[in-house]
């Protein structure tokens, strides 16, 4: 692994923020050009991955995961780090064999009949090597790369360092990325990745969760010989997804293919539990048969049974394009920013989803992407941090699809796999096809005509609301109005005290204008926390 040396690589990273962060700043002070801050963009873009490349370990994670944010880095800065891999050159044979016997606590051979010295795979944080157990059985033994610990360690500091200086110096809209919760979020998910114990689990759940799915492949794990350090796994052959021409030899047409994979991911995304987080081709293959292989398990994200709820809705919602709904489950999983306008979001969301798709042939694509990553850094919209994991593998997926069939529509593909597992979701099914069937032209007249006379009662809620929010502005004002009424007795019971020499007046109203000016500044203070919280409800 390069540049070990804690001050080197402390040093290297933060030369690199800190130049970033003066040249992002001397061009707001001289307002340069949109064309210039693109050129920037590019440039501070070519400089991190440079860094990244020269000094690997934790860093390329860090910049794996921001070429995802789209919704938070300008497109020319993405554009240069997007096509980031783990592709790391291997360590010394030697620090290899030693992590192994210092994890197994005895010789290679007592395990072992023999191991190749060449690695097959090597990423960030591990390295993969093609084995043979003594009983014949062939394996993948994933090993940590030596140090990685301590050089990870290294970089959390160097990242914590400029995470503190980020959340109170850069100037960032206020809500719209918080710097401490990527930091946390980011640290939990690679501490994850550094325990192979919690890998072996994942892959157990994995192994469970598809064991009656005979279109899937998990590989077999080998328990006992597994360590914080060291995974063994069954010895899996496949084809790889940019083999176009083995993968033409299959059965399977590549719209069956790819629909075959979208099937394993679907669940993931819209069920609770874990999720594959980092499923690009390497880490999917495809057996003679057809089957959809699943490796590497490091990396996962979870859903919680509330926010797969709020999915759920989320696509019966557009399914009956009951466009309120939908953005109010967007603001409840954290979509929106606290300031967006509902009403606003609800009319783009209904041009989006009427958007006809049979022009996207006669589009530029690439210009379209750029002009869709420039509408929703334009949008109230935030992607949370507790999502950003799951927009990954979404995306990585979507990637996938394209190349696997690109002749094929996304949504085409889709529809037939969501339905299938629609049919697996029992009662739960009947409120999606509800849904769906309300949003079919003979609903339309009766939704209609039910909105119409449900308006007089929607009318008079409304009116109600707002009748209830001037009442309680008025009475704050009111309150805000007596404690300065109190606060000029005061300044006249103070005068007239002085004037007369009673000491007694004086001191009293001095206690009623004191009084009142904190009265004054609670009431003002209680306003503006209401005025805030209303203005977060609309």
């Amino acid at each position: 692994m390069k540049k070990r040396n804690k001050w080197v690589r402390m040093s290297k990273v933060l030369l690199l923020f800190f130049s970033i962060f003066i040249r992002i700043y001397w061009f707001k002070l001289r307002k340069k050009s949109e064309q210039e801050w693109d050129l920037l963009w590019e440039k501070i873009g070519g400089d991190f991955r440079k860094t990244l490349f020269e000094l690997e370990g934790l860093l390329i994670k860090v910049g794996q995961i921001l070429s995802i944010r789209t919704d938070l880095l300008p497109h020319s800065f993405i554009k240069q780090i997007q096509d980031l891999t783990d592709k790391v050159p291997p360590s010394e044979w030697k620090e290899i064999k030693a992590v192994i016997e210092g994890e197994w606590g005895c010789e290679l051979n007592k395990n072992l009949h023999s191991i190749e010295k060449a690695s097959i795979a090597s990423a960030s944080i591990g390295e993969v090597y093609q084995a043979v157990l003594n009983n014949g059985e062939k394996v993948a033994i994933k090993v940590q790369r030596p140090q990685i610990q301590s050089i990870v360690s290294i970089d959390f500091r160097t990242l914590g360092i400029i995470i503190w200086f980020a959340d109170r110096f850069v100037p960032v809209p206020k809500g719209f990325i918080n710097f401490k919760v990527l930091y946390k979020e980011l640290k939990h998910v690679i501490e994850q990745e550094l325990d192979f114990q919690k890998e072996m689990k994942s892959l157990l759940f994995f192994k469970e969760r598809f064991k009656t799915d005979d279109d899937v492949k998990i590989p077999h794990v080998y328990s006992d010989l597994c360590t914080s350090k060291i995974i063994v796994m069954e010895w899996v052959e496949g084809i790889r997804l940019t083999n176009d021409k083995a993968l033409e030899s299959l059965e399977l047409s590549r719209e069956e293919l790819a629909q075959r994979i979208l099937k394993v991911f679907l669940p993931q995304w819209l069920e609770p539990g874990i999720f594959h987080a980092d499923p690009h081709p390497g880490n999917i293959l495809i057996t003679k048969d057809g089957q959809v292989i699943l490796l590497d398990f490091g990396m996962v994200g979870e859903i919680t049974k509330k926010d797969a709820s709020y999915f759920q809705s989320l696509i019966g919602s557009l399914l009956a394009k009951d466009y309120s709904k939908a953005v109010e489950c967007l603001s409840q999983l954290g979509f929106l920013h606290p300031q967006a306008d509902f009403r606003t979001m609800e009319k783009l969301l209904a041009e989006l989803v009427s958007f006809d798709t049979a022009a996207l042939k006669e589009t530029d694509l690439i210009q379209l992407k750029m002009e869709m990553n420039d509408m929703i850094q334009a949008l109230p919209i935030q992607v949370p941090t507790r999502f950003v994991f799951l927009g990954r593998s979404v995306v990585t997926i979507e990637g996938i699809l394209r190349q696997v069939a690109p002749e094929a529509e996304i949504l085409e593909l889709g529809r037939p796999v969501f339905m299938r597992w629609l049919q697996k979701q029992g009662n739960s099914k009947w409120t999606f096809l509800w849904q769906w069937a309300q949003s079919q032209p003979v609903f339309k007249v009766v939704h209609s005509v039910n909105e119409f006379l449900r308006l007089p009662q929607k009318l008079e809620s409304i009116k109600e609301k707002e009748q209830r929010r001037h009442f309680q502005f008025v009475i704050f004002e009111n309150n805000k109005k007596q404690f300065f009424q109190l606060l000029l007795i005061g300044l006249i019971g103070f005068c007239l005290g002085l004037y007369s020499g009673q000491s007694v007046l004086w001191q009293f109203s001095t206690a009623i204008g004191f009084i009142s000016i904190i009265g004054y500044f609670i009431c003002s203070f209680k306003q503006k926390k209401w005025m805030k919280y209303m203005q977060e409800r609309k």
